[in-house]
């Protein structure tokens, strides 16, 4: 007999695939977003970016979360992500690099069901696949140090070892 899962929980292959592909949707947001000066809201970037995209209803429902969150908690995303970041400041980072920064930092402090572990493994591959060459060790380093400051059990397991 299985354990039901919780109600938001990824249930199969396809639905973690829906997610992440969620994600990626959430960082063309977030670049809009900051493309367009940083003003007014995640939700009028994602109107934005639906009046032009094509967005698989599927996928809309976690984008519309992750991008909510973005919109309420981005002064405290960004507060924990430069407890995290040593030696670099949040706004010289690239764009990408700071999107993918900011989207594993919501998934990590506000989105509880998605294991902290899960949350660096997906930025990790969003920074692979759009950021830079040093990108996913970067994103990586930093979500991990965040991780750890959030979740101080966690201190002792590596964040490679999550299965999306």
């Amino acid at each position: 007999m299985t354990e039901p899962q919780p109600r938001d929980q990824p249930r199969d292959r396809a639905e973690r695939i829906d997610r992440s592909r969620a994600r990626a949707w959430v960082l063309q947001v977030h670049y809009r977003w900051e493309s367009e000066g940083s003003k007014g809201s995640f939700q009028e970037a994602l109107r934005n970016v639906i009046a032009t995209r094509r967005v698989s209803p599927k996928r809309l429902p976690y984008v519309r979360r992750v991008v909510a969150v973005l919109d309420e908690r981005i002064t405290s995303i960004d507060a924990k992500l430069r407890e995290a970041l040593d030696n670099w400041r949040l706004e010289r980072l690239s764009a990408i690099d700071r999107a993918v920064l900011r989207i594993g930092a919501a998934e990590i402090l506000f989105v509880d069901e998605v294991p902290g572990k899960v949350a660096i493994q997906e930025a990790i591959r969003l920074a692979e696949a759009y950021g830079g060459d040093e990108s996913p060790r970067f994103v990586n380093g930093v979500l991990d140090a965040l991780y750890k400051r959030h979740d101080p059990s966690s201190a002792t397991q590596g964040s490679r070892d999550a299965a999306p």
